[in-house]
């Protein structure tokens, strides 16, 4: 469960949200703190899940913006289910799973470093929900990864976004 407030410090009108929503205009005018209080969200600065994505675990934002270097309000959100037992995913070199491909049942802080691997064009999400930054050490924007085939990264609506590390969004998060 995650409550959006219009105003920081949890003021003003509120909405209470436990699945995907995908415009909170129809909500809220603006949304400028949250509280998380059960379970994991990407929230978006953009309608439909789009534009710059941010994680967020239990706890409370009173000004999010500043926190994390959001220039936008959230217009969407996205409750990620959590996962128990394995974790798969493979990443590959070059789009459509060409190239040279590795397979990640843990977290990686650095492709480059770990397997000579300049960039990640593409993935297959076989088991859990992972995260994908494109700086080594999980910094720098990110990117949500359900299970599925990602045949090119680079069309996702992130723009020439390169993705350098990954982490499993675990239970040990909330």
């Amino acid at each position: 469960v995650i409550i959006f407030y219009e105003d920081r410090n949890f003021q003003g009108r509120s909405y209470e949200c436990s699945s995907d929503c995908a415009d909170m205009s129809s909500y809220l005018s603006r949304c400028h703190s949250c509280r998380v209080e059960r379970g994991c969200f990407m929230v978006y600065d953009r309608t439909n899940f789009m534009g710059n994505q941010y994680f967020l675990r239990r706890g409370e934002y009173a000004d999010y913006m500043s926190m994390m270097g959001m220039n936008d309000c959230i217009k969407s959100c996205r409750m990620i289910p959590m996962h128990r037992g394995t974790y798969r995913m493979r990443i590959y070199e070059r789009e459509n799973f060409g190239g040279q491909m590795y397979e990640l049942m843990d977290d990686c802080d650095n492709i480059m470093d770990r397997y000579r691997m300049s960039n990640c064009m593409s993935c297959h999400v076989m088991d859990g929900h992972w995260l994908m930054y494109e700086q080594p050490h999980y910094r720098g924007r990110m990117m949500y990864m359900r299970p599925g085939e990602y045949r090119n990264l680079m069309n996702m609506g992130m723009g020439n976004m390169r993705f350098m590390s990954m982490r499993r969004i675990m239970e040990s998060y909330n």
